[in-house]
């Protein structure tokens, strides 16, 4: 499908997009139809398992569910394929949320299936079965780009299974061996006698069969549908409007909420004097949400949200009200110093070699904390009653959410039903950190209704869970010729894992945070190194954001690479090269994007910058063209990218996955930081904490190299790995035409010329 951008033809797309809106949840009013008008039946998209006793709120609506496993449309041959005539429904445990797992993770099983892909559709596994049947469809988190890398297994075996299933049932019908007959689209046939079957025909008594364990995965040069571009299942339904976000929820007898914090980090309620705000127009109840959060429910959220001004609270600010940037800056230097870091990785011996070596090199790099400011607010439906929760919820762990509504509500996880919905941006915000599920439950139970939670914009922006603001401190030492010997490195920040899964912590140690340097991360040969981190934790939520640790420690590594090839006085490029001799991987992915780039030969005014980060199986290189005005105004011009992720399933989702990430990464480089004053986040919109407009938005070049072949078996991240580089290739490109060093993120209020 293509697309073309006509200014005018947005515009009128607009208007009329305002004009459908009238009448939606949002002011109650009016006949107009929206995607946010249509009854919310996410079931009717999705498998879900009926559980005996736990009825469905959707249910009593007239929406028609789809069982997982028992009286579903179709025959289901295996657990993960569902075939109904010539429509083949593959189930999907993880989420989607723009990335592309309603078309990538269907395309593993429908490989192996020999299905007619053009009959293909997806349908998300319900948590509650997934926890009623033994976590059957595997961990549903979406993260740390795993959906692919962590689930291709098994879903490949699954589309074999099933495939072998169909074929067996078809070769019984002839009397024929099994070995005679071949699948391909749907249709099995016998060659010999020239008779075939369809899928469709046979799924019924296929379903019936054994489930073979043992099964023979196809030879990667014979995959048809992997590695394809083919349209995504979901664009059609996307640009209609039809898919349901959780913030389309519809429900009969629903209320609206919306909800105000602590504006310190971590602040606590004490009390509150609703009086005014319940004698506004449509305003039913307001609730405490914990100890933390103050609730307005209305029969509208406009009617909530303008309430909120109304309402008077008394806050116990808490131990954040006595940190702001320039006192966390000063714990974290001190840090630095920390004479017992965790160490995560020693070569040689650093201290004795830096002692001796003619030139020695210093520099500290900072990063600030970034809000992950998803296109969607915090968003989730919830209704609540004595028996069961069902909630609606756009989350990228439906496992997670289930027990954290069972957790909150004190109930048994088999009487919770969630229902997931599309996300509108996850970035790490949705997986871990669930307090948006624990507050519409909370909500839901209070007013004994239906409650759709909406945060927002300024609630998401100064209650989120941070990238955590984070100082380096690299030491370097060359000999006489320019050769690099030693190189030091020392973290210096809030930990993740402690934070949010303090059991994962090693020894009481979080090494993730050293991630880039670890030994998996980095492909660099330094015949001296070491990289220690010091953990202080402080009463400032921080969590998982685009990249993880990767995305602040790229920058601090990549930029200070870029440091030291011209202390070695060479060339940044032929630097890496030098570093990466002993890693071909890597060294091809360099070698790639610079010729592509064409590095170092770019027309007056443009500067080139290179940065490489290897993670989560996978390695990419950015080179940024970049120029700056006479008053010191950066422009991007053009980012080339270049991937290896081992196996490509669909280079057109991973391509769009480059996009994304270099948009999302240039927001930050060029304007994206959290500032605390008295524990007080000082952002609160776009206004003051800006996205990357289309106008600002760079040509991205994207050249993926698949490494994975029949002797190395790799399946790399995609969602991560192309954010990282782009900070550090844009600081370097800066200094290509400058001369100047940038070691503080953002560049927004830096003086460039």
């Amino acid at each position: 499908m293509e697309f073309e951008w006509r200014p005018g033809r947005v515009a009128k797309l607009c208007s009329d997009m305002r004009e459908a809106g009238k009448g939606t949840d949002m002011n109650n009013k009016g006949e107009g139809v929206s995607r946010r008008g249509f009854i919310f039946g996410i079931s009717a998209a999705v498998g879900g398992l009926v559980l005996t006793g736990l009825p469905s709120l959707a249910e009593s609506t007239g929406v028609v569910q789809s069982p997982l496993l028992t009286n579903a449309p179709g025959s289901e041959v295996g657990i993960w394929v569902v075939i109904d005539g010539e429509t083949t429904t593959i189930r999907v445990a993880r989420s989607e949320m723009g990335q592309g797992n309603f078309t990538a993770l269907p395309m593993l099983v429908a490989e192996e299936l020999d299905c007619d892909w053009s009959h293909v559709t997806a349908e998300y596994v319900l948590p509650e079965a997934n926890l009623a049947h033994g976590h059957a469809w595997g961990d549903m988190m979406t993260a740390s780009s795993a959906s692919i890398r962590m689930s291709h297994l098994y879903l490949r075996k699954a589309g074999a299974q099933a495939r072998h299933m169909l074929v067996d049932e078809a070769a019984a019908r002839w009397k024929v061996s099994a070995l005679e007959c071949t699948a391909r689209d749907s249709v099995v046939t016998h060659a010999a006698s020239g008779r075939s079957l369809t899928y469709g025909e046979l799924a019924e008594n296929a379903a019936r069969r054994p489930v073979p364990q043992e099964v023979t995965l196809k030879d990667p040069n014979l995959w048809r549908l992997i590695g394809t571009p083919v349209k995504r299942l979901d664009l059609e339904d996307k640009v209609l409007a039809k898919p349901i976000f959780a913030t389309d929820v519809r429900l009969p007898d629903m209320l609206y909420a919306t909800v105000t914090a602590c504006p310190t980090l971590g602040g606590r309620l004490k009390d509150f004097d609703a009086s005014k705000t319940l004698v506004m127009p449509g305003v039913r109840h307001v609730v405490p949400v914990g100890d933390t959060a103050v609730a307005i429910v209305a029969d509208s959220w406009w009617q909530a949200h303008h309430a909120l001004d109304t309402l008077l609270v008394r806050w116990d600010a808490g131990p954040a009200a006595a940190l702001s940037n320039e006192s966390i800056r000063e714990i974290f230097l001190k840090g630095l110093d920390d004479p017992h870091p965790a160490v995560a990785q020693r070569i040689g011996n650093v201290d004795e070699v830096l002692a001796n070596a003619t030139n020695v090199i210093h520099a500290d790099y900072e990063v600030p904390y970034l809000a992950h400011t998803t296109m969607e607010p915090q968003t989730c439906t919830a209704h609540v009653t004595p028996e069961f929760a069902e909630v609606w919820a756009p989350t990228q762990n439906g496992d997670g959410t289930l027990q954290v509504v069972a957790h909150t509500l004190k109930i048994d996880p088999s009487r919770v039903k969630i229902h997931k919905c599309h996300l509108g941006g996850g970035f790490g915000r949705r997986g871990v950190s669930q307090d948006w599920a624990q507050q519409a439950v909370l909500i839901a139970r209070a007013v004994g209704k239906p409650v759709k939670m909406l945060w927002t914009r300024e609630e998401d922006v100064r209650h989120d869970y941070y990238r955590p603001m984070s100082i380096a401190r690299h030491v370097a030492g060359f000999d006489r010729n320019g050769k690099l010997l030693a190189w030091k490195v020392r973290l210096s920040c809030t930990s993740i894992l402690a934070n949010l899964m303090p059991s994962r912590l090693r020894h009481g140690q979080d090494f993730d945070m050293m991630g880039a340097f670890l030994p998996g991360d980095m492909s660099y040969h330094i015949p001296n190194f070491e990289v220690g981190y010091a953990m202080r934790q402080l009463p400032i939520p921080v969590g998982f954001w685009r990249g993880v640790n990767h995305s602040q420690n790229g920058f601090f590594r990549e930029s200070f690479v870029d440091e030291m090839a011209h202390a070695s006085g060479q060339d940044p490029y032929a630097f890496r090269r030098e570093l990466l001799a002993h890693s071909p991987r890597s060294l091809a992915v360099v070698d790639e994007v610079a010729t592509r780039a064409q590095w170092g030969h770019t027309k007056a005014g443009t500067y080139q910058g290179m940065a490489l980060v290897e993670c989560y199986d996978s390695v990419c290189a950015h080179v940024v063209d970049l120029s700056i005005d006479d008053e010191g105004q950066v422009k991007v011009h053009r980012v080339v990218c270049a991937l290896d992720c081992g196996y490509v399933v669909n280079p057109s989702i991973v391509k769009k996955q480059l996009q994304g990430a270099v948009a999302y990464a240039l927001s930050a480089v060029l304007w994206g930081q959290v500032t605390i004053k008295n524990g007080e986040v000082q952002q609160s919109n776009f206004h003051d904490y800006p996205a990357l407009r289309i106008s600002e938005m760079p040509v991205v070049e994207t050249y993926l190299i698949p490494s994975g072949n029949k002797y190395i078996d790799r399946w790399g991240g995609v969602g991560e790995p192309g954010t990282p580089p782009v900070a550090p290739a844009v600081v370097n490109a800066i200094f290509a035409a400058t001369g100047k060093r940038i070691r503080l993120l953002p560049l927004a209020g830096q003086k460039l010329v």
